[in-house]
């Protein structure tokens, strides 16, 4: 049985990384800045330029387009990349590689295209609205990728090892303000944590709480404020995006009767969206209240940090819209 350390959410990632580089020689990782003495925007892949040769892990230019169609085709030949987005935003800028050619390649004549994007998003930072958006809901809604989106230093590294090890392009998204804030327990060594399934953090019967990256930490701290007014809050963390945990979803809105959704991102057809649709269609008659969902607010993410502040969710926030939902 693998030992156990106490890990923050970046070192998880780079672990992730460095156990994979070592197990399959076909794993590759580049991106703007990601080699050299940088190591990455945010220093994930800094402790790895020392340990592997440059054919390991190496610098592109600033065109993402071209580089991650440069993964596909690498994928095509056998290889597994890890490509690193500096920021989740300028995924953008290689949109078409990713929807129009990576995801349908499978379908259209077989090939499989195994690789990973590393993106880092969401804000919390004071960064502004370049380097802040959250832009799952766009790659939710592409048939052929995978989604996943860890909330723990140990989701982080088991979602991402099995992401690499997944033979379907997979995006994976860290949270920034969870990098070097969450700190847990990691398994040494190789770890999974199987794409496609949900995790109940917390157990109550009074109200569910469903979400996933940093606002199940949000969650969590709001269901400790809830006990002290005697309701009991049920945390369940999607972890993955695509494809969703359906039986989980329906599980905890069937135990409770009351749902309220939380995440990061805007809320027009976000992902808390379709878990609403889902609970609205599989689990109506279970229901003692309307589904509510605690979204980001449909306008690009402030810099100013009372406007960000009022931009996201948070405890806070949870707080009053669960002990509404409670007293309907």
């Amino acid at each position: 049985m693998s030992s156990t350390r106490d890990l923050t959410y970046i070192a998880a990632i780079t672990e992730a990384l460095d156990v994979e580089m070592a197990r399959d020689p076909e794993v590759v990782i580049f991106g703007e800045d990601v080699a050299g003495p940088f190591g990455g925007a945010f220093k994930v892949t800094k402790p790895l330029t020392e340990k592997y040769p440059p054919e390991r892990i190496f610098n592109t230019p600033m065109c993402e387009n071209a580089f991650i169609s440069m993964g596909t085709g690498m994928s095509l030949m056998g290889m597994r990349p890890v490509i690193e987005m500096q920021f989740a935003d300028f995924i953008t800028s290689g949109f078409d590689s990713i929807v129009q050619f990576a995801a349908t390649n499978h379908y259209r004549w077989g090939g499989a295209v195994p690789w990973v994007i590393r993106a880092p998003c969401d804000g919390g930072l004071r960064s502004g609205p370049f380097h802040s958006q959250n832009p799952e809901a766009w790659f939710t809604h592409s048939p052929g990728l995978k989604v996943v989106a860890p909330a723990t230093p140990a989701d982080a590294k088991g979602l991402l090892t099995a992401a690499i090890r997944d033979n379907n392009p997979v995006i994976y998204l860290e949270s920034k303000i969870l990098y070097r804030s969450q700190r847990g327990v990691v398994p040494e060594g190789e770890y999974l944590v199987p794409i496609g399934e949900a995790i109940t953090v917390r157990e109550g019967d009074d109200v569910s709480i469903i979400a996933y990256g940093s606002q199940v930490r949000e969650a969590q701290q709001a269901a400790e404020r809830l006990r002290e007014e005697a309701i009991e809050a049920e945390i369940l963390d999607l972890r993955t995006l695509k494809p969703l945990d359906t039986d989980a979803i329906l599980e905890t809105a069937r135990k409770t009767g009351k749902v309220l959704i939380v995440h990061s991102a805007t809320g027009n057809t976000g992902v808390g969206a379709e878990v609403a649709a889902l609970i609205a269609q599989e689990a109506f008659e279970w229901l003692d209240a309307p589904i509510q969902r605690l979204t980001g607010l449909d306008i690009p993410v402030p810099f100013s940090p009372p406007l960000e502040d009022a931009y996201r969710p948070g405890a806070q926030k949870i707080v009053e819209r669960a002990r509404a939902l409670v007293e309907f």
